[in-house]
């Protein structure tokens, strides 16, 4: 089914939307809420779909990867997949997954954009939503320039590129919300552990969450 098509049969207000994500994207806050290097609960989400459902694993850890507290979210998918729109697809079982949870982080590792999407990535949705620091972390970057390690959209920069496991492709860090640049990069390289590509609490969420989707099926 076509773009058109999905629009159609959900009837979807894809400029409605488009609006709501820029006037959201006006609260975002790109600069540290706290200071990070006193952080002691770092939070990730992982997410996964199986058939007609989502799947939303989140878990909680100190610093020293020890998990605290984790909570998943497993419901039926409401809305298709349309790229710039991933929010509206998976943000409601972020949501309630989150709500779950007894302990709550200081900060969210997402594996999507932050302020690197055109509008208002997943990862600042989500940090809107549930009023929570988050970083984003995503494998490919669309209409941005890349200059050294910075990333830049429209001259400006908003993430940067972070090589993490010799020989691999990059990951691409930006804040969602409540973070700075330099603080959502500094751990994201903080909790990169070898031979894992992406930050600890990330592989954490991931290995979480395919303990639920097979106790599930």
């Amino acid at each position: 089914m076509d773009k058109k098509e999905l629009i159609e049969k959900y009837d979807i207000d894809l400029p409605k939307l488009e609006s709501e994500q820029l006037k959201l994207a006006k609260q975002l806050e790109i600069k540290d809420e706290m200071d990070f290097s006193l952080a002691e609960m770092f939070g990730a989400v992982d997410i996964m779909f199986i058939k007609n459902k989502i799947l939303c694993s989140i878990i909680v850890c100190d610093k020293n990867y020890e998990i605290l507290d984790r909570a998943y979210s497993f419901e039926k998918v409401r809305f298709p997949y349309l790229a710039g729109f991933r929010a509206y697809r998976e943000l409601p079982a972020m949501t309630e997954a989150f709500n779950k949870l007894n302990e709550k982080p200081d900060v969210v590792f997402v594996p999507a954009q932050g302020i690197l999407h055109p509008r208002l990535g997943l990862a600042s949705h989500f940090s809107l939503a549930l009023g929570v620091a988050s970083i984003g972390v995503s494998n490919s970057v669309i209409g941005c320039e890349i200059k050294g390690d910075d990333i830049l959209k429209g001259g400006k920069k908003v993430g940067k590129v972070l090589i993490s496991k010799p020989n691999s492709r990059p990951i691409y860090i930006s804040p969602g919300n409540k973070i700075s640049i330099s603080s959502g990069y500094e751990l994201c390289k903080k909790f990169i552990n070898l031979p894992h590509k992406l930050p600890e609490p990330m592989h954490l969420a991931s290995k979480y969450g395919r303990e639920v989707k097979k106790e599930l099926l």
